[in-house]
């Protein structure tokens, strides 16, 4: 028998934060050859579990219980404390010890996406639409039968090759059957067409793989080695400039305005800003902690003048738990409630239609043009590692290179521009 396990202190948060990060989890012995352990990572903290029959040769079957309750309270099922994940462990223990059969009715793809829709509710909420719409239209229809432990790799590779040809579903109106748009036929359409590809197939991976963290004979390799389709992604380059984030919010309606000031002052994301509560603000440092964030770690919001003024404005006469940013009727804002707003805001605004989100992207432009660091936007922003906010915003940003290119080719002077004059302005 190998030598025991030490038995770290686990069941205290604080103990555990205090944890250096390591690729090996903390294990603690609870029986002859079933551990629980705490793997501690840079960002959050799991609860795993290993087990292997007393006497028995090999190596360990190991599991993922849920993650710590480091950060955020424990909710029982994605988010677990000690004394939860020592009863999930010991369940599991149970199991393995009984033989951990694989079971007799077939478990099929359809079964992994509801298991892992159920736990995206579970830890962020509302599913979005986007994501409902790949796992009942796009992956089921066509894998959701067939069963996980079957799956190849060329069964997964020809689905997201097929995906990548395959044209774009128009929009109709609900209940109406679906339409086609005409079949990618040119570089851009196949471009789009391979990254909406890409986006299914991460879909499909996240729900195998959180399948499979259960599930010791699912065969990973069969969707693992599948790869995405490279150079597809290209950064959105919609922003607005100064003028028109100002005629935007001048043209957007009063009750909504608020959230429009504030997308452009902090950066926040709509859902973001719409769970935003009194009590997040602190007026001593300036800041709003946004707490629901997409990525489920929370950041603080960082104001200037103006955004002090904004919130202090939004939040006069509430109380602590009450939204910062409310509907006229005093509810909280719904996830589809900007759509027609900025739509409207837009054409009264006489600017090109965009998305909410690309408020969102105005903020990150507008901290790089003004010669912010990368990795200080992407703290800002709550991004997960500065490549994200390079491919977004490096281009714009002040840089030696961009300076030193346009200083060594001018002077050539072949371009005579004293008859040009601004559009609109002609005959004035």
């Amino acid at each position: 028998m190998g030598r025991a396990v030490k038995d770290t202190k686990l069941d205290k948060r604080d103990a555990r934060l205090k944890l250096a990060s390591q690729k090996e989890p903390y294990w603690r012995l609870v029986s002859e050859g079933a551990h629980l352990g705490y793997y501690r990572g840079a960002r959050v903290g799991k609860w795993v579990a290993r087990y292997k029959a007393p006497g028995s040769k090999g190596g360990y079957a190991k599991t993922t219980l849920g993650e710590a309750d480091d950060i955020r309270d424990a909710d029982g099922v994605a988010i677990l404390t000690f004394r939860q994940a020592d009863d999930a462990a010991r369940k599991w223990f149970a199991q393995k010890e009984r033989g951990d059969v694989v079971p007799a009715g077939p478990f099929t793809v359809g079964d992994a996406l509801d298991e892992y829709a159920k736990a995206f509710k579970v830890r962020k909420g509302a599913i979005p639409t986007d994501l409902r719409s790949r796992i009942d239209e796009i992956i089921k229809p066509t894998l959701g039968a067939r069963e996980a432990a079957k799956l190849t790799k060329d069964i997964v590779s020809d689905w997201h090759n097929a995906r990548a040809t395959s044209p774009a579903k128009l929009r109709t109106k609900k209940g109406a059957e679906k339409q086609n748009e005409r079949a990618a036929d040119d570089k851009e359409a196949l471009r789009k067409r391979r990254a909406t590809a890409n986006r299914d197939l991460t879909v499909l991976k996240a729900a195998l793989n959180l399948a499979a963290e259960t599930r010791d004979w699912l065969p990973v390799a069969a969707w693992s080695k599948v790869k995405a389709f490279g150079g597809v992604d290209v950064a959105k380059r919609r922003y607005l400039n100064d003028d028109e984030a100002r005629r935007l919010v001048n043209a957007s309606d009063p009750e909504f305005r608020p959230m429009v000031r504030a997308a452009l002052l902090t950066g926040g994301r709509y859902g973001e800003l719409r769970h935003a509560q009194v009590k997040d603000y602190d007026r001593q440092s300036r800041t709003v902690f946004l707490v629901e964030t997409k990525n489920a770690l929370p950041r603080p919001a960082y104001l200037d003048d103006d955004g002090v003024a904004m919130i202090e404005q939004a939040i006069a006469g509430k109380k602590p738990a009450d939204f910062i940013f409310m509907r006229p009727d005093g509810a909280q804002w719904q996830k589809s409630q900007q759509q027609r707003r900025m739509a409207d805001a837009f054409d009264r605004a006489k600017i090109d239609k965009t998305t909410f989100h690309d408020l969102r992207r105005s903020y990150g432009a507008r901290l790089s043009r003004a010669g912010v660091p990368m990795a200080v936007i992407a703290e800002a922003m709550g991004h997960k590692d500065e490549r994200i906010t390079r491919k977004h915003y490096a281009h714009l940003a002040p840089s030696y290179v961009s300076e030193t290119v346009r200083a060594a080719v001018s002077g050539l002077g072949i371009v005579a521009a004293t008859n040009v004059v601004a559009l609109g302005k002609a005959g004035a």
